[in-house]
């Protein structure tokens, strides 16, 4: 838990794009800490050899992308950018904070806060790249939470 606690910083430093405002270094940045984060929530419990954990994280991550897919297709919003209309709602974001809100609910505050952290960040890098509108990302942080929160238990009575 704590190479955790080192580990976000460190992300998040390596994560943040130049200060001139380049949508693509916001766009990759967001998506190689997305892959991060779904990584660490189906690995940290792969390496605690705790599959129902893994299982719980991985319903978590589906649910999110389900109801994430459905609402695009139900609210063709247009991107920022203007490429598609699958804007709303952030399915970065939500996958981000599903795996976030699933590592803290299973391990606790001491894991759970820089990845929540990280997701956040995810979230502001879907703005700043103009892939999504900032109301796209409060509505795909509040699916990945409740995902993560409703399909992932603690593993002990500890945590």
């Amino acid at each position: 838990m704590k190479s955790c606690l080192t580990l976000a910083p460190i992300l998040i430093l390596a994560a943040q794009p130049a200060q001139a405002r380049n949508v693509g270094a916001w766009n990759d940045a967001g998506s190689a800490v997305r892959t991060g984060l779904v990584i660490a929530a189906l690995g940290v419990p792969a390496l605690k050899q705790d599959w129902r954990g893994d299982l719980q994280a991985g319903a978590s991550l589906a649910g999110a992308g389900l109801v994430t897919l459905g609402l695009k297709e139900a609210f063709p919003e247009l991107r920022p950018d203007g490429s598609d209309r699958k804007s709303f709602p952030s399915g970065h974001t939500s996958i981000s904070f599903a795996a976030a809100a699933s590592l803290q609910n299973r391990y606790g505050w001491q894991v759970g806060v820089p990845a929540q952290l990280l997701a956040a960040f995810v979230g502001v890098s879907r703005v700043e790249a103009r892939k999504h509108h900032w109301y796209d990302v409060v509505v795909g942080a509040g699916i990945g939470e409740a995902s993560g929160f409703l399909l992932t238990r603690t593993r002990n009575d500890r945590v």
